[in-house]
């Protein structure tokens, strides 16, 4: 029996789907942008041959599998619930896994069914990602008592398996809970998630995703923001702003956290915002402190849009260190308020 299968109790759960992400480089493209100069839509020649540079595929990826990779990374033991496919994508996901030391017992591999796989279209240093969830019998077993549950993106005919999961730490109120809203889980609306939301003990999305699940289009405070998030029951909020920084809430005081300088410009901004709120969660399972998972979520980062996909460039507690050693004088989180 592999080691990694031998835990009862994970320091590190994640949950959430897995898929591969085929990276497809463009090079004959154009970005269409509106009158605040921000790039809203990727162009290409409509019935014509358009080039490419390269495909790359990165196996086992998805919001879950990156934070259970980040985990591992960090020195937790770290365990994923997914479910996938018995077919040739989804046995390679499973042996990506267990060479990242995830552990993978309780991963549901369904017969006749496929693994789900993305296709990135990557021009310059963003993406678009063409997405299809494959739709799965969603259970949620036996997963034991871990110190953290981490729940990200899950397919759309999964709200029973949600109600499961928040009704899983109900009646195990020790686990902390981190909840990073997928897609899906955002159109669900608060009311359908409204036990998972009050039950996170720290909360992460982006500044738009917080904009459309609160249905606050035109907010443009992120204070205001970070409040009514909390409202919702977290304990404390994240809520980061790709390129700008971060923010966070915990009830009494409200940060802002600059970005981590870049050694040299991002090759592929896949993952950054997984990386941020899954180290942010580690550090806090670590034992560190607010102030400390603050100072390290940027710099996984940093160092993940140095690389293709969301997982290559992530990295130990010790790399952290030695990137925090030589960090600005300014890089720290400031209060806002």
């Amino acid at each position: 029996m592999d080691f990694l299968n031998i835990h009862k109790d994970f320091d590190f759960i994640s949950i959430g789907d897995i898929t591969t992400d085929a990276f497809i480089r463009l090079k004959d493209a154009k970005t269409i942008c509106d009158e605040s100069g921000k790039k809203c839509e990727l162009a290409l020649r409509f019935g014509d041959k358009v080039p490419y540079e390269f495909v790359e595929e990165v196996k086992a990826v998805g919001n879950s599998a990156n934070a259970a990779v980040c985990a591992s990374r960090l020195g937790l033991s770290s365990a994923l619930v997914t479910n996938l496919g018995d077919d040739h994508n989804g046995h390679e996901c499973i042996a990506t896994l267990k060479n990242n030391k995830v552990a993978t017992h309780f991963v549901s591999v369904h017969k006749d069914k496929e693994t789900n796989y993305h296709y990135v279209l990557w021009f310059e240093s963003d993406r678009t990602i063409l997405v299809k969830h494959h739709e799965y019998d969603y259970k949620l077993g036996d997963i034991g008592s871990p110190k953290w549950v981490y729940l990200s993106s899950v397919g759309e005919n999964s709200l029973d398996y949600h109600r499961q999961i928040a009704e899983y730490l109900r009646q195990n109120q020790d686990i902390k809970f981190a909840f990073q809203p997928g897609t899906f889980q955002m159109k669900m609306g608060i009311e359908n998630l409204k036990d998972l939301y009050s039950r996170s003990d720290i909360f992460f999305c982006n500044v738009e995703e917080a904009k459309n699940i609160l249905n606050k289009g035109g907010e443009q405070d992120v204070k205001n923001l970070l409040k009514e998030m909390h409202d919702l029951g977290p304990n404390v909020v994240v809520i980061t702003d790709g390129p700008k920084g971060a923010y966070a809430y915990d009830g009494y005081e409200s940060f802002f956290m600059p970005t981590f300088p870049d050694e040299k410009p991002p090759y592929d901004r896949t993952g950054a915002g997984d990386a941020f709120s899954a180290t942010f969660t580690s550090a806090i399972a670590l034992g560190k402190s607010l102030f400390d998972a603050f100072l390290w979520a940027p710099i996984n980062s940093m160092s993940v849009v140095q690389y293709v996909g969301a997982q290559k460039g992530l990295l130990t507690q010790e790399e952290i260190l030695k990137f925090l050693s030589k960090a600005p004088q300014d890089f720290r989180p400031q209060k806002i308020m």
